[in-house]
């Protein structure tokens, strides 16, 4: 029997790593997730490379630790992953194409959609942008509207209107170029909350109108959906880091121990916290100890929270999206909504039914704690993603279709990232 099919999907957060490590049975091509890691890592800023090496030194560990939790021998040895991208780099807007249908027979085939869809992308943009994504909303068949998959169909003229999904060529190139020092190569690249949005949000949601909200450590990921279609999307250049600097700053104490603070003892709202309860922390010189209510780390938490609805809340008025929301309600996911009382406080402030969003999988098996783990939702969306791609929602630029091999991803691999770490682990001490 030969070896299964090894798949890798990388989480390019704000400011970590997120990897999952996984094989596809070649027979039933079934995807069984085998392991999980999140590593930090100072190469990057609001999901983009600033330090290539350092991104690479992180993609390389990252991986490894991945490895050596997972001894299979059937498992071949990765040589390329799918990349999940985000931050305010990714820019969005709708289009409309329209393409003739000249045959005499009328009949509409696969190919006339993808000519639609080409012509729907073909847009004037400046030379340092790429279209990630081209995601079908509606197709028209004669003017008619609402036609789901129109291959089959007759008529003489085909429409469709389109979500374009964009972003800034130099950073793809930049994390391409950090996952080649590390020795792999880039098989695609996806935006993170698009495959999301496949994975954790119901049909049922999409077609009453709903909001998916991707709580980052730097970035905000929104994301409207509509009579079943992604409508409106954005990248916000603020996240979960912002409640840990407040904290820090307040309590003049470390950034580590803020962080500490706020995944241990905060929430959202001060109604959820007892009025009393105090904790210890350490003030920044490392010695002192210092107490400090509850309560009051709610206090310097909840603003930050309401300034951030308010922003989301801001931005969907003025995209004109905020009333369709209301019927599927709020989405949230990332290592963001881990926070005590998100959800809560979702409904307070946007007032829309809320709920934490999961990947549901039909043909992936996840097991142990990624299963309930939003930090690893996206990572894990991106395996849903390629392993049951969306009809007609997913009309990629060439970055899904080619992939990039910047690095050593057909070379032999074996001892390769520990060799690569020990380099840059020398070169940088």
């Amino acid at each position: 029997m030969g070896k299964s099919n090894t798949l890798c999907a990388l989480d390019i957060g704000s400011s970590k790593i997120m990897a999952i490590l996984a094989k596809q049975d070649p027979a039933e091509l079934n995807i069984t997730v085998l392991a999980g890691v999140q590593v930090a890592c100072r190469g990057l800023r609001g999901g983009v490379v600033v330090n290539i090496p350092e991104t690479a030194r992180a993609v390389a560990q990252a991986i490894e630790i991945c490895e050596e939790k997972v001894k299979d021998a059937d498992l071949a040895p990765v040589n390329e992953v799918i990349l999940a991208v985000r931050g305010s780099h990714i820019q969005s807007f709708n289009n409309k194409g329209a393409f003739n249908i000249a045959r005499t027979d009328k009949e509409i085939t696969a190919a006339d959609v993808e000519s639609v869809l080409d012509i729907a992308q073909a847009v004037p943009m400046s030379q340092d942008r790429e279209v990630l994504h081209v995601v079908a909303q509606d197709f028209w068949v004669d003017r008619q509207k609402g036609v789901p998959n129109p291959v089959g169909m007759e008529g003489s003229l085909l429409e469709a209107d389109v979500h374009i999904l964009t972003a800034t060529a130099s950073h793809l190139n930049n994390v391409a170029k950090a996952v080649g020092q590390a020795g792999f190569r880039v098989s695609r690249i996806v935006y993170g909350l698009y495959a999301l949005g496949e994975a954790a949000v119901t049909q049922e949601e999409k077609e009453q109108g709903c909001l998916l909200l991707d709580f980052g450590g730097q970035t905000l990921g929104i994301g409207v959906y509509s009579e079943g279609a992604l409508r409106h999307s954005k990248e916000m250049s603020l996240g979960s880091d912002s409640l840990t600097r407040d904290l820090a700053y307040a309590l003049r104490t470390s950034l580590v121990n803020a962080e500490r603070l706020k995944e241990e003892h905060g929430a959202c709202l001060t109604s959820l916290i007892s009025p009393d309860e105090e904790v210890e922390f350490h003030a920044i010189d490392g010695r002192e100890i210092r107490r400090v209510k509850k309560r009051t780390l709610v206090e310097i938490i909840q603003p930050r929270i309401e300034e951030i609805f308010a922003m989301v809340a801001k931005e969907l008025e003025t995209s004109g999206w905020l009333e369709v929301i209301v019927p599927g309600g709020a989405i949230l996911t990332g290592g963001g909504s881990q926070m005590r009382g998100l959800v809560e406080a979702s409904m307070e402030l946007l007032g829309v039914p809320s709920r934490i969003g999961l990947p549901q999988f039909q043909a992936v098996t996840v097991a142990g704690e990624l299963t309930g783990n939003p930090s690893f939702a996206t990572a894990l969306s991106l395996l849903q993603f390629i392993q049951q791609p969306p009809l007609w929602t997913d009309k990629a630029g060439s970055r899904g279709r080619s992939g990039i091999d910047l690095g050593l991803g057909a070379k032999s691999r074996k001892g390769l990232t520990r060799k690569f770490t020990n380099f840059l682990e020398e070169l940088f001490s």
